[in-house]
């Protein structure tokens, strides 16, 4: 599947909740990004909304005001939004609607399903579009039970978790493969949310829809699939959530059942509590204390990489200075600086796995 595509993010484009929006304007091999459609940015360019970089994206205030600006339609429409929970907000129907009548099919990484939905499925079929819900869960007879198929796995498996929810450890990951390609070295990414597969990763699976019974099967199974058919130095496995985040804990699947040779692990110092749980006083624990937690399940953490959400340029490079006399490890500023810090740490990881 691809083609051309508009992001529906309902006045949302510039806080976090965008993330699918935004790694889709950051890049992706499935779907070309025509317009972003967001009543408070409209005007703007959705790379700059973003991260201050032009990239040739208008911002308009209605999908009525795109298809009126001569630049025609689109294949797709995607929601751009990730909210907790998943429920399609009542107030998303019109655009939905509005997107099925243009003729565009309608991309959904929601955990309410429009394929579902009665009145959008007439709808659909009335204009010959298709409703694509990226979280509907797999069939029992498409999915695995772990195998142990992963100890003939001989690449270097890196899994790139966080701290919290929300701070880019899929965009870390993407920038990790492309860093390790332009040094010379095959990697592939497994992809474990919607994003990932609306930004054409090949190998992976939607973790937060999989019956819990099958998670650990279809982890190895896309990372043995990956390395039998790609043959590659290294793979990076998308993280979700993180293993002390209390309303889903999540990690030591990917640490375990994957076997992770080692971790990148991204860490938001602007942040004091969990996202969302700013109320119930649950804090995020100190990066010190998440890397030796990680460390009990035998994984050393080889690089930092630092979400700056809430910090200055200024402040940023305070904390990555800090980490790095600290805990006398690689940090890096993905957004601000890209991952190339991190590569010879990778490297001599996977120089260690030849010996």
């Amino acid at each position: 599947m691809q083609g051309t595509a508009i992001l529906l993010t309902q006045g949302l484009l510039h806080t976090p909740s965008a993330k699918t929006a935004h790694g889709l304007i950051r890049g992706s091999e499935r779907f070309q990004v025509k317009a972003v459609i967001d009543s408070v940015s409209a005007g703007k360019d959705a790379g700059e909304v973003l991260d201050g970089k032009y990239r040739g994206i208008p911002v308009f205030g209605s999908i009525a005001s795109f298809l009126q600006s001569g630049m025609g339609s689109a294949h797709f429409s995607i929601l751009g939004v990730a909210h907790a929970g998943g429920a399609i907000a009542p107030e998303w129907m019109h655009s939905i609607r509005e997107s099925i009548v243009a003729g565009m099919s309608v991309v959904s990484g929601m955990h309410q399903f429009l394929s579902e939905n009665p009145e959008m499925v007439s709808l659909a079929a009335a204009y010959q579009v298709e409703l694509i819900d990226v979280r509907k869960p797999k069939s029992r007879d498409e999915l695995h039970f772990w195998s142990g198929e992963i100890h003939s796995v001989t690449c270097g498996k890196i899994a790139v978790l966080g701290t919290d929810c929300a701070v880019g450890k899929r965009t870390t990951a993407r920038f990790l493969v492309q860093a390790c390609r332009a040094d010379g070295l095959k990697s592939e990414m497994i992809y474990t949310g919607q994003t990932g597969w609306m930004q054409g990763g090949k190998y992976g699976f939607v973790f937060d829809t999989t019956v819990n019974d099958f998670v650990s099967g279809e982890i190895e199974h896309a990372i043995v699939s990956c390395f039998r058919e790609e043959n590659p130095d290294v793979v990076f496995i998308e993280g979700q959530a993180a293993l002390r985040n209390p309303s889903g804990p999540c990690g030591s699947e990917f640490l375990v059942s994957g076997m992770s040779d080692g971790v990148i692990l991204v860490h938001p110092p602007g942040r004091i509590f969990y996202k969302g749980w700013e109320k119930t006083g649950r804090k995020i624990f100190p990066l010190a204390n998440e890397i030796d937690l990680i460390k009990m399940y035998g994984v050393e953490t080889l690089g930092i990489a630092l979400n700056t959400q809430n910090l200055s340029l200024s402040d940023a490079k305070d904390w990555q200075k800090r980490f790095e006399d600290e805990l006398s490890l690689p940090v890096v500023l993905p957004v601000e600086e890209g991952v190339e810090g991190l590569i010879p740490a990778v490297k001599q990881k996977l120089s260690e796995l030849k010996r």
